[in-house]
């Protein structure tokens, strides 16, 4: 079977995932591979989004966290204090499913301008709980499309903390969460290095070079000393997702993805 760069990312990143995590889930892209993971390999999976709703089973892509959808699959929805308080903060989060507009070589994350802050070229959507995600959650996987335009050398605003500027901060800071931990674009995997915490391709995708990375990104990339190739997507993974995107596409009246 053939497959897009976006489906692609979407298993891949979904594969990360267990059904022992309990995930904080962002929506768009991140909102995709957990319920894939759901769907397929991680049936005991529970995803929670910020909007307060407790291992929810959404049979189609929310729109937003206020997506009714949400509310009536979740086995429960609490409070958004007591979702950051109790649940975020107490530690009980094991998975923070992020995105953003740019992210750095240390895993940090820009969703507030792009441009200068007081006259921005771009004004986006902001932060929201990625900050508090972030921090809390043990650990945060980061899925993006992959360009220069978003694997910066220099974030224009920065949002969320994820190593830091200098891949030292997050330490500095006292956080004892681990903090990214796994990026997955369309090109490839990368890792943070054990010490210096900067990201390293792991894995490219099946047909992508490493020449076609070092052109996507914009800072020196630097590669693993083993670099594998990613399991392309099986039949049922793909059989799965489209259907997903289907289920979604009819019931908010749009084409499918």
């Amino acid at each position: 079977m053939t497959w897009t760069s976006v489906e692609m990312m979407t298993v891949t990143a979904a594969r990360a995932l267990t059904d022992d995590d309990v995930c904080f889930v962002g929506i768009g892209l991140p909102s995709a591979a957990c319920n894939l993971a759901r769907l397929t390999h991680a049936p005991r999976l529970r995803l929670v989004y910020e909007s307060g709703t407790i291992e929810t089973r959404p049979d189609v892509l929310p729109l937003s966290i206020g997506d009714g959808e949400l509310c009536e699959t979740a086995l429960t929805t609490v409070s958004v204090p007591e979702m950051f308080q109790y649940w975020l903060q107490g530690g009980r989060i094991t998975i923070g499913f992020l995105g953003g507009a740019q992210v750095d070589r240390f895993g940090n994350l820009n969703s507030t301008v792009i441009g200068d802050y007081a006259r921005p070229q771009v004004r986006l959507p902001g932060g929201g709980g990625a900050p508090e995600i972030a921090a809390c959650c043990r650990r945060i996987f980061i899925v993006m499309r992959h360009s220069r335009r978003a694997f910066v050398d220099r974030l224009a605003f920065l949002t969320t903390l994820g190593h830091g500027p200098t891949g030292q901060e997050r330490r500095a800071l006292g956080l004892t969460t681990e903090g990214p931990a796994l990026l997955v674009s369309d090109l490839c995997i990368m890792r943070p290095h054990p010490e210096t915490k900067e990201l390293q391709v792991t894995s490219l995708h099946p047909g992508v070079t490493r020449d076609r990375v070092v052109e996507e990104t914009g800072w020196p990339v630097a590669f693993s000393g083993v670099v594998v190739e990613t399991p392309a997507p099986t039949a049922r993974e793909l059989e799965v997702l489209r259907d997903l995107h289907a289920r979604t596409a009819a019931a908010h009246g749009v084409p499918a993805e």
